[in-house]
């Protein structure tokens, strides 16, 4: 059943979510149907489509309507609609379809069923094309590209959908509002102008100033809607986030403000993201967007250049008002002025003056070497939790990740910095040796690639855990391949250090070290898949340390690692 509620402020929502006799039907005969676990994007995207914050799409597009959107920002109706969403699926989900006679079971992680999606058409797209028309660029350094050519399945598969229930979040339920829900709380307060504001940032002053100046200005009330699906990697967590704007929201003038959560998985889409944004929050109840400068945008590729023009998005959008029902509230950068003692937008800052600010980059510095955070840029209480999510670097879990050729020195060497951690204390110590971890971690795995893969992937999901708890982990498999090594950096990185340690000892040495004979048996080809013989060994090109064993005693190379965990903060005095 598809429902169209009325809404407040004009237009109307798209309620996929069916009846309870429905929903029951549905599930029944999903026994004969092909399934797909929805990916974290994916989960989101169906949320919003299910509750109406898509309006007005009624499913996941078809080819017609996502060539459109890629070309023209536009349905094939001309409806406005200017980002893909779509359903990626493998091949092998691919090959139990036949559009027009075929239903597939859409489900979370855990299996459960979630909606059903009426398969209407099965196509393959071309993504570097895609990838140039919505986000206006091929270059992976861009967030959305990567995902997009590097994240998806090869098969789009479009149709209806039909809502059992939305994704379950235990989080902050009191705060996720779907679209009729925030609509109708609107009512009740008597709320007619209201102006959103997106963010994935927690807020500082400036936003306050900002949103404060532009509620003023159009005598409206706010919402405060920040995205709590997906944001760019490397975001503050959206739990550390709500806390942060639950503090900043109770300092507002009474009876003006509010907070409720957006699941959205941003594409970082720069302009066409920002009218993205105004639709979704039309659909929420929004009566005019906040739109700042470089809004959704991903920052700079490699060589600083911006993907998208600062007020690239504000132009598209204002140029769209009309059409849309959503006024634009534009802004600039909003500054601090040590003279006057207040923000102002950056274009009104008088000649002469003095202006403070402090980038995202300069603020993590400050959290990383626990330095001061000055109540001109934020609030005691956002800068409380900062610190509570993000503790200096001396308070942070850190893997130490050792790689390079059997005979290498690793076990060695990982043994004494085991040691050197345990005399320090303050911090959990947990070996992952190479060996040990073959043996109780991932004793049904060979030697191919695909199983030393899997084995290293193992070693930094654990490692992973144990840095997220503040311990130390000492990984030392040989991990020859660069790019699962890379997976583990990023698992770990954001939860805390990673110290990656080659041991570049050269492949002679290590032959001589060999007690157990396992180079000559492999030269002889009695042991196949042998790193450095008959398998490749890839040379990192990003390891923080690089220590040739053939020079060095275990004792020097562990001195040498501890000194530059110093350097970086992991360790000392204090320790």
């Amino acid at each position: 059943m598809t429902d169209h509620l009325i809404a407040p402020h004009g237009g109307s929502l798209v309620d996929l979510l069916v009846d309870e006799d429905r929903a029951a039907e549905l599930k029944a005969h999903s026994r004969d149907w092909p399934s797909w676990d929805l990916t974290a994007r994916q989960l989101c995207d169906l949320e919003l489509l299910a509750n109406g914050g898509f309006s007005p799409l009624t499913g996941f597009l078809g080819e017609a309507d996502y060539q459109s959107v890629c070309s023209s920002m536009r349905l094939a109706d001309g409806t406005l609609w200017p980002i893909p969403i779509v359903l990626d699926v493998p091949d092998e989900v691919a090959r139990q379809l036949a559009a027009g006679d075929s239903t597939l079971a859409l489900r979370d992680p855990e299996g459960v069923m979630l909606a059903a999606l009426h398969v209407e058409e099965l196509y393959q797209p071309d993504r570097e094309a895609e990838a140039k028309s919505v986000f206006g660029t091929t270059d992976r350094s861009h967030p959305g590209v990567a995902h997009l050519l590097d994240g998806t399945n090869p098969w789009y598969v479009g149709g209806r959908v039909e809502g059992l229930h939305p994704p379950g979040h235990y989080d902050y339920r009191a705060l996720r509002l779907g679209p009729a829900e925030l609509r109708s709380e609107f009512v009740q307060r008597g709320w007619r102008k209201i102006v959103a504001f997106q963010t994935r940032n927690p807020m500082h002053r400036a936003h306050v100033e900002l949103t404060l100046r532009a509620v003023k200005q159009l005598e409206a009330n706010l919402l405060i809607h920040p995205v709590v699906g997906m944001t760019k990697p490397g975001d503050v967590d959206h739990h550390t986030r709500v806390r942060c704007y639950q503090a900043v929201v109770a300092g507002y003038p009474r009876f003006t403000a509010m907070l409720s959560l957006l699941p959205l998985a941003m594409r970082m889409g720069g302009p066409r993201e920002a009218l993205w944004h105004a639709i979704i929050r039309k659909n929420f109840g929004a009566t005019h967007l906040v739109i700042g400068r470089d809004h959704a945008g991903p920052g700079s590729d490699p060589t600083g250049r911006p993907y998208y023009g600062p007020y690239e998005a504000q132009q598209l959008v204002q140029s769209l008002e009309a059409e849309l029902g959503v006024g634009v509230v534009p802004f600039q950068q909003m500054v601090y002025v040590e003279d006057r003692d207040e923000y102002m937008p950056v274009d009104e800052v008088p000649d002469g003056a003095r202006v403070l600010d402090i980038s995202g980059t300069e603020l993590r510095r400050r959290l990383t070497e626990g330095r001061e955070i000055p109540p001109w840029f934020t609030y005691p209480e956002v800068a409380a939790e900062l610190r509570r999510s993000y503790p200096p670097r001396s308070h942070q879990g850190f893997t130490v990740f050792f790689t390079g050729l059997s005979g290498s020195g690793k076990s060695t060497i990982a043994n004494v910095l085991l040691t050197k951690f345990l005399e320090m204390g303050g911090r959990p110590v947990t070996l992952l040796d190479g060996d040990l971890v073959r043996k109780r971690l991932s004793s049904e795995l060979g030697f191919s690639k695909e199983h030393r893969d899997l084995n290293i992937r193992r070693i930094g999901f654990v490692a992973s855990e144990i840095v997220k708890n503040g311990g130390i982990a000492i990984c030392a498999p040989i991990a020859p391949y660069e790019s699962v090594r890379q997976e583990v950096r990023a698992e770990i990185e954001p939860h805390g250090g990673f110290i990656l340690v080659h041991l570049d000892t050269p492949l002679e040495v290590c032959e001589q070290r060999d007690r157990k004979g396992l180079y000559a048996k492999a030269r002889a080809g009695i042991v196949k898949e042998f790193t450095g013989i008959s398998d490749p060994y890839e040379a990192p090109g990003d390891a923080e340390v690089t220590i040739d064993t053939g020079e060095l005693s275990a004792e020097e190379a562990a001195q040498q690692i501890l000194l530059h965990l110093e350097h970086e903060g992991y360790i000392g005095a204090a320790e």
